[in-house]
């Protein structure tokens, strides 16, 4: 087996992990998904059916595969062809708010509303809008005719008390929300808001207790951080307000808010409220709940509540990031990519948001534009280590290994001393030696990561995988690349390395029964259902094997690939190959 095959898919895997973690806690969603290839489930752009069947079968199939924008127009278009039909109604108008066009989607809720007068969905957007136009009368009792449901509940409550604090009755507006009853989760978002409304109402001692319960609640919200450091200065205790920032920064570390507010206290200015008006409250909730909805995976839903939240307040960040990050998770990186772009200039957070746009077209294939991106982020700000790092995993992404390689240098230069979440610099460089055949160097990285994470299945899996393939420290590597089983049992790629280690030292029906559940794990990979298939061949089950061989075929490997598989779907395996001991015995010795 050609050691570019098992490199190509042993280093494909790994994405800027520190760099999507920290975009995802500026947004409060959980970690996005590294994604390898770029979204081929788009939907056609035709142009619209000229039939209402055909834009609802259109808009049908855009949902399905999670494209908002094209259901969305393809079922506007459906309802200009018949519009009193109910269903398409009703499916329109969600798509159309996920899609952010909340002026086409009101006249909708309006109508929806006179048929079904609970309905959340639309309620809460009339009461949105008339919140927007300073009708509080108006939303208010939008609010209080949302069905009850737990999420309804909590909504409607606080969106009901940014109200009264908008008339500046915010006994009122602290009474809605202490009335409300409900599940434990409620807490944070009962006190967080509360508190807000407290403290735009000067009700300091209120303000004080209710953040300080949120913060307690949920000490690694960044939201809830912010507040209740600003709590602390305005109170006049630094000490405290700058151990809450340094906690956090122990959980995600280099925030650009977090050192952007922490640049403020030491200089000794007083931070500002971080909710200035009503109106930006209100939209603070429709986001903190549009990022909470959206780790559970209701994408569509979370996408209505931030595209709410930008209805009122167009220019916050924060919802645009977690809108962006939902569409990336939909491989709708177009989408992401226009989203992000809306992030000012000037912003704090554009650096880290430039790198993802980066990341982005590397997804779509657009190499060019991926390297000049970041080339260009890189040139604003030369120090920029996860800048720095995103490009090498664009160049190695894309097999410019040399020059990846001089990018990771240059990234682990400016770290320092290397902690131990620099661990992945030096793997990804080491991958990159290695595949420039500097093996000695791509050795001494892999050591390197593991000194600094002994226990990271895919550097014990690289190294103890190549340590067999080349016939070196048999028996440590191939103990390295079972400790890499033992922590990731489930990774198929990683179960394949042991497979193909026992095959390389020759012991066929080891690697059966461990390429067997590779296969059962990744059934999707053609290599690993080539290598399966050689193993059948070496214990006598040549149908099997030529099965497997086929089926690689069939799931379109590299070309190179490709060209070797079939010429044993021709031929066979016309030898046995030696075990890797004895093809590079005097290596091993010499090891």
């Amino acid at each position: 087996m050609m050691p570019t095959v098992k490199n190509r898919r042993r280093a494909g895997r790994a994405a800027g992990a520190a760099l999507v973690y920290a975009l995802c806690a500026l947004a409060g969603a959980g970690p996005l998904r590294a994604e390898t290839k770029p979204n081929q489930d788009q939907v056609p752009s035709f142009g619209y059916a000229t039939s209402l069947s055909g834009n609802y079968l259109a808009g049908r199939l855009a949902g399905s595969l999670k494209d908002i924008e094209s259901a969305a127009s393809y079922f506007r278009e459906a309802l200009s062809s018949d519009p009193g039909n109910q269903v398409l109604i009703e499916r329109a108008f969600p798509l159309l708010l996920a899609d952010g066009r909340i002026r086409e989607a009101l006249p909708l809720a309006t109508r929806i509303v006179n048929r079904d007068k609970g309905n959340q969905l639309a309620r809460m957007t009339l009461g949105v809008d008339a919140l927007k136009r300073g009708q509080f009368d108006r939303a208010r009792s939008q609010f209080s005719q949302m069905a009850t449901r737990p999420l309804t509940d909590l909504t409607a409550a606080i969106l009901t008390g940014w109200t009264f604090t908008a008339q500046g009755d915010v006994d009122q507006a602290l009474k809605t929300v202490d009335r409300l009853s409900g599940p434990e989760w409620y807490g944070v978002f009962k006190n967080f808001h509360s508190g807000l409304m407290a403290e735009l109402g000067n009700r300091k001692a209120e303000s004080v207790k209710r953040l300080a319960a949120a913060y307690k609640a949920d000490p690694n919200a960044l939201r809830v951080t912010d507040a209740q450091a600003r709590s602390l200065v305005r109170q006049g205790k630094m000490i405290e307000a700058a151990g809450v920032l340094d906690s956090f920064e122990k959980v995600i570390p280099d925030h650009p808010l977090v050192a952007e507010l922490r640049e403020e206290i030491t200089a000794g200015r007083q931070p500002g409220l971080l909710i200035s008006n009503a109106q930006s409250g209100a939209a603070e909730l429709l986001y903190g709940l549009g990022a909470a909805i959206g780790q559970e995976g209701g994408e569509e839903m979370a996408a209505v509540y931030l595209q709410l939240a930008l209805y009122l307040e167009p220019k916050t960040e924060l919802p645009l990031v977690t809108l962006a990050s939902l569409q990336g998770r939909l491989k709708q990186y177009d989408k992401a990519i226009e989203i992000l772009e809306r992030v000012t200039p000037a912003s704090r957070i554009r650096p880290m948001v430039d790198i993802q746009i980066g990341r982005y077209y590397n997804l779509l294939s657009k190499f060019d534009e991926a390297r000049k991106h970041l080339e260009a982020s890189l040139a604003r700000n030369p120090k920029d280590v996860d800048a720095t790092m995103a490009l090498g995993d664009v160049l190695r992404g894309n097999k410019k290994f040399a020059e990846a390689a001089e990018v990771y240098s240059k990234a682990i230069e400016l770290i320092g001393p290397p902690q131990k979440s620099d661990w992945s610099l030096f793997y990804f460089r080491g991958i990159c030696y290695e595949r420039t055949k500097q093996w000695p160097k791509a050795e001494a990285d892999f050591n390197k990561a593991l000194e600094l994470n002994p226990n990271e299945a895919n550097v014990l899996n690289y190294l103890g995988y190549s340590w067999i393939d080349m016939g070196l420290n048999l028996d440590k590597g191939l103990d390295l690349v079972r400790q890499a089983v033992e922590l990731k049992p489930d990774d198929g790629y990683i179960v394949d390395s042991l497979g193909w280690a026992y095959y390389r030292l020759g012991r066929y029906e080891d690697a059966v029964r461990e390429l067997e559940r590779a296969v059962l794990l990744r059934p999707e990979d053609p290599v690993i259902n080539d290598h399966l298939g050689d193993a059948y061949w070496q214990v006598g089950r040549q149908l099997e094997a030529t099965f497997q061989w086929r089926h690689s075929v069939d799931l379109k490997p590299e070309p190179e690939d490709l060209a070797r598989v079939q010429k044993k779907l021709r031929e066979g395996l016309r030898e046995q190959p030696a075990p890797a001991s004895a093809q590079n015995e005097g290596a091993s010795k010499s090891q």
